[in-house]
C-alpha cells in the first residue's frame, strides 16, 4: 500500500511575498518595491531579476498596502448626473461607457459608474472624491450650471469630460463636432431641394445641444434660405420631447418638407408623430436625425443621421485621463472629433 502524500502546510500555501522575490533576485527590498510601482531609479540588471523572480514565484502585489504607500486606488469613476431611465434608454450613453472600458482594459483601472441625479448627491459625491478614493473622474452629460466639476478641479482631482460646459471650460474634454455635423446635414436637406427646414433641439444648457442648433442656422444662413419665422422647436433628448416638438412645427409651418433633429431618439419621436398625421417620410418631410445610434437604423423608414464617434470618444477620454494621472499637472487638453453623415431612407 502506498502511504499517502503529504498535505501542504501552511507555508507551502501561502502566497509569496515582497521578501521572497527580494531574495530570488538577489536585491534589497527597496528595489523590489521600486519596481513594482514603475520607478525608472533602478538599473537594467536589477530590474530584469526582479521581473524574473515575480514570475517564477507567481508573486500578487498586495494593491491596498501599495495604495497606502502610492496614495493610487487603481480606480476611475465615471459620473452620469443623469437618472437610471436616460442612462439606459439613450444610445449615446452606452456607447461612451464601451469606448471608457475599452480604453481602460490594459491599464488596471476599476471602473465605477456613478449616477449623480441631484445637489444632494452632488454633496456626497464630492465628500467621497475629496477622501481620495479615486484616482481620476470622467463626466458625461455635462451641463452648463454643472458645479461638480469646479469642485473636482478645486480638489485637483484628474477630470475629463465629455463635451463642454461652455467655450471657457477650464477641464480636458472629448467632443464631436457638434456645429460642423448639424451644418452637413442642413446642407444636405437643402442640396435636396427642402426648403422649409425646422429643427428640434436638444436642451439648451447643454453645449453640444447649443452647437447643433448654431449649425442649423449657419447651413440656413450661408444658402440664404433663413426667410420668414425660424423654425425651431425645443426638446430635451427624449422621444417623447420629439413628438411634441414635430407637433408644434407642424402647427407653426403647415407647409414644413424637413426637419433635423439633434437625437436619433427625438427624430424617431418625429418620425411617429409625422406618421400620425398622415404624412409620408421622406416624401412629404425628410428627416435627420443626430448620433447614428441604433435608434437610427430601426426606425422606419431607417433614419439618415449624423454619426459621431462614441466609443472612440470614450476611448480618448479613458486616455486623456490616464495622462493626467501619471504626469499631474501636464495641462488639459481638448480633442474634437469628426462626424460623418450617413445617408439612409429618411431623407
Amino acid at each position: 500500500m502506498t502511504p499517502a502524500e503529504p498535505l501542504p502546510t501552511t507555508a507551502d500555501t501561502r502566497r509569496p511575498t515582497l521578501n521572497a522575490v527580494a531574495a530570488r533576485a538577489g536585491v534589497g527590498r527597496g528595489t523590489v518595491s521600486r519596481v513594482i510601482n514603475g520607478s525608472p531609479k533602478v538599473s537594467p540588471r536589477s530590474r530584469a531579476a526582479v521581473e524574473r523572480a515575480i514570475a517564477e514565484l507567481g508573486y500578487v502585489p498586495n494593491r491596498a498596502a501599495r495604495s497606502l504607500v502610492t496614495r493610487r486606488t487603481d480606480s476611475v469613476a465615471l459620473v452620469v448626473p443623469e437618472a437610471e431611465s436616460r442612462l439606459f434608454a439613450e444610445p449615446y450613453f452606452s456607447g461612451i461607457i464601451r469606448g471608457v472600458s475599452a480604453g481602460l482594459a490594459d491599464s488596471g483601472m476599476q471602473l465605477l459608474l456613478v449616477l449623480a441625479r441631484d445637489e444632494k448627491e452632488y454633496e456626497r459625491l464630492a465628500e467621497y472624491l475629496s477622501a481620495q478614493r479615486v484616482d481620476g473622474v470622467l463626466m458625461m452629460s455635462v451641463h452648463s450650471e454643472d458645479t461638480l466639476p469646479d469642485r473636482l478641479r478645486e480638489l485637483a482631482v484628474p477630470t475629463v469630460l465629455a463635451g463642454r460646459r461652455s467655450l471657457r471650460e477650464p477641464l480636458g474634454h472629448v467632443r464631436a463636432d457638434n456645429r460642423g455635423g448639424a451644418r452637413g446635414a442642413v446642407q444636405y436637406l437643402l442640396g435636396r431641394g427642402r426648403r422649409a427646414i425646422g429643427t428640434i433641439t436638444g436642451p439648451l444648457h447643454m453645449e453640444a445641444a447649443r452647437d447643433r442648433l448654431d449649425g442649423y442656422r449657419e447651413a440656413l444662413r450661408d444658402a440664404r434660405a433663413a426667410a420668414g419665422e425660424e423654425l425651431v422647436a425645443h426638446g430635451d433628448f427624449t422621444e417623447a420631447s420629439g413628438r411634441a416638438a414635430m407637433r408644434e412645427l407642424l402647427r407653426r409651418c403647415p407647409h414644413l418638407d424637413a426637419v433635423f433633429a439633434a437625437s436619433d431618439v427625438m427624430a424617431s419621436g418625429a418620425v411617429f408623430e409625422l406618421r400620425a398625421a398622415g404624412l409620408r417620410v421622406p416624401d412629404d418631410v425628410a428627416v435627420v436625425g443626430f448620433d447614428d445610434s441604433i435608434v437610427a437604423r430601426h426606425v422606419d423608414p431607417p433614419l439618415t443621421s449624423v454619426r459621431q464617434p462614441l466609443e472612440e470618444m470614450g476611448r480618448t477620454m479613458a486616455s486623456l485621463l490616464l495622462d493626467e494621472i501619471t504626469e499631474p499637472g501636464a495641462g488639459h487638453r481638448e480633442v474634437v472629433l469628426p462626424t460623418e453623415l450617413v445617408v439612409r431612407a429618411s431623407a
